[in-house]
């Protein structure tokens, strides 16, 4: 019977290195919400970067209670 996984493990792969893009090099509260809006769950982003699912959890507590949970960056201004 074929091996099914090898075109799910690239892909999986694929994906995790286009997070990791994403993320690199911005603090981890902003890796953690880009992540989240990306459509990952806290565990997924945990072994992405490198701490705890409850880190995570935290840190999406409070992106949410301070409604930072959208696409904008931090500075941006809004269009008017």
């Amino acid at each position: 019977m074929p091996n099914n996984d090898d075109g799910s493990n690239r892909s999986d792969l694929q994906t995790r290195l286009i997070a990791i893009g994403l993320v690199n090099g911005k603090p981890q509260k902003e890796q953690i919400r880009l992540l989240s809006i990306a459509g990952m769950g806290p565990k997924e982003i945990a072994d992405l970067i490198g701490t705890t699912p409850n880190t995570v959890n935290v840190a999406l507590s409070s992106l949410r209670k301070n409604g930072k949970m959208n696409l904008k960056t931090e500075g941006a201004k809004d269009d008017v």
